[in-house]
């Protein structure tokens, strides 16, 4: 009899703890499904600094790109959504550091313009760091602007150091007066996909030149986790539309960013000879988008990955290729451009560099 009612003791805990464990999920579910919110299009940006100066027709100019991976990425930094382990950085320190170490970096090529995507400014990951007042304060003489790329509610995965709640931005900063600037968001999953996508988004930066035309400067980071080739195309599509209707003003338009594509189509292969290992975030740009009077920047002088896979700490077995770059419109012209190589030191991606001269 003791022996029985002890048996039937273990069950009601184990049932106990079971619906605690259910309702628990259920209650975080309901918080995920109650914290939804895309972020607006056609949001207005308010450009901070003091910079006063306009563009000129013959200059020459330099334009940086730097994802710096929410400043997490050291050389031995792997991260679970790719097959690793990290969900966080590896301290509050060690985030301050990578994102000042590529803030300098991106500042010693003495750049006009440059482009910062994965910029944290209040996220579990990164310790809450503020990352775009640790940029803007290597940049003082800049005129700045910040995109709320995403925020995403709290992730409770992985279990023994969730992930946590997300806030990044894409950050641009200019020597020349940023007269006005626009959010613009990027199409996303729909359906209940959409609770696992992020909002994503590029920003227009609009910069006066002394021709009465203007600079657009768009800064860009695409989706690379969940995403399907219908899904990347719709958000090219809506990219180039924005950079043909400008170009059709006769303003000058450079879009750099994150393409989260094979930019120059045959990265993966020349950078990794031999693979069978296929992304979804790896895959060729369909160039067949690319509207007319527009070209990608990718006559490089030697072959240098922009990003590695942090399946596994950086090393020589690490997957590379080239996700990001420069698109300039024919009226821009590219006199080189190249990727510098960092050894992935602050972050998983290399700075990409577009030395330029509007005609």
């Amino acid at each position: 009899m003791k022996r029985a009612t002890g048996t039937k003791r273990l069950w009601r805990i184990a049932l106990g703890i079971a619906a605690a464990a259910l309702c628990a999920a259920g209650v975080y579910v309901g918080y995920v499904f109650l914290s939804y919110s895309r972020i607006p299009d056609f949001q207005t940006l308010t450009p901070d600094g003091n910079a006063t100066e306009s563009a000129s027709i013959g200059e020459e100019y330099t334009a940086v790109s730097y994802n710096i991976g929410f400043g997490a990425y050291t050389p031995d930094f792997t991260f679970f959504m790719d097959g690793g382990s990290e969900s966080w950085a590896a301290s509050k320190e060690s985030v301050i550091a990578c994102v000042q170490g590529a803030a300098e970096t991106a500042l010693s090529f003495a750049p006009d313009i440059v482009l910062f995507q994965e910029v944290d400014t209040d996220s579990t990951r990164s310790y809450h760091v503020n990352e775009e007042e640790l940029i803007t304060a290597v940049f003082p003489d800049y005129d700045s602007v910040a995109a709320v790329n995403y925020h995403s509610p709290f992730l409770m995965y992985p279990l023994l150091q969730p992930h946590g709640a997300s806030n990044a931005c894409l950050l641009t900063e200019s020597a020349f007066d940023i007269v006005s600037a626009l959010r613009r968001s990027l199409p996303i999953a729909s359906g209940l996909k959409k609770f696992l996508d992020l909002d994503r988004c590029y920003s227009v930066a609009r910069i006066p030149i002394e021709n009465g035309k203007e600079l657009i400067v768009i800064n860009a980071h695409l989706s690379a986790y969940g995403t399907d080739a219908s899904q990347g195309g719709a958000q090219l599509e809506t990219l180039f539309a924005d950079m043909a209707a400008e170009y059709e003003k006769g303003n000058y338009v450079i879009c750099g960013g994150d393409f989260n594509h094979d930019f120059p189509g045959n990265s993966r292969e020349a950078l990794n000879p031999g693979t069978e290992r296929i992304y979804s975030w790896c895959q060729p740009l369909p160039a067949e988008l690319l509207p007319d009077g527009f070209s990608l920047c990718v006559d490089y002088p030697e072959l240098v990955a922009s990003t590695r896979n942090t399946d596994i700490p950086y090393g020589p077995d690490s997957f590379t290729v080239i996700l990001d770059g420069f698109i300039i419109s024919d009226n821009v012209l590219c006199k080189d451009t190249r990727i510098a190589d960092t050894g992935f030191l602050y972050s998983d991606h290399n700075p990409v560099l577009l030395r330029f001269v509007l005609q």
